[in-house]
């Protein structure tokens, strides 16, 4: 027995104690981690494919939906610009059915004038020099220039 307390107290037994003991606890441990591990690997493996599966089968139906609320959205909004474009023109018909604003609009743009009436045209002298360079417009019956405008109009139109 003394020669066994003796082989106990020994540092070479010491250490060689020291080192089966941990030698045992990290075998433990490792073989608790790899159990440990083994099984989450399965189960996030598992859990991995199911969402992935889940993401693909739901990207193209939520791509779709997507896309369709947007061509949905375009296409309210261009429902709504036709509507407020549609009272305008009601608008403007409304108007031009009036007696006195189509007098007004046709003497305006035509330079009519009423029997009795004199007519004056004002010309700027920069706008001058502009109209005799574009074959002296200013100068010409009203109908003319009319005429040229339909003229340049239809040219347009051939090309």
């Amino acid at each position: 027995m003394a020669v066994k307390d003796r082989d106990r107290f020994s540092t070479a037994t010491r250490i060689k104690l020291i080192g089966e003991q941990t030698a045992a606890r990290v075998y433990r441990s490792q073989t608790k981690r790899q159990a440990r591990r083994s099984r989450l690997t399965g189960r996030a493996a598992l859990l991995a494919l199911v969402l992935c599966t889940l993401i693909v089968a739901l990207a193209y139906p939520m791509r779709q939906y997507v896309s369709q609320r947007a061509e949905i959205a375009d296409l309210q909004r261009e429902k709504q610009e036709a509507r407020e474009r549609v009272e305008q023109l009601r608008d403007l018909k409304a108007r031009w059915q009036d007696d006195a604003y189509a007098e007004q609009r046709i003497r305006l743009r035509l330079h009519y004038v009423m029997p009795g009436e004199t007519g004056f045209i004002v010309v700027d002298p920069d706008a001058a020099e502009q109209s005799r360079a574009d074959q002296g417009a200013a100068d010409r019956p009203w109908y003319s220039n009319v005429w040229d405008g339909v003229d340049k109009s239809d040219a347009a139109a051939d090309r």
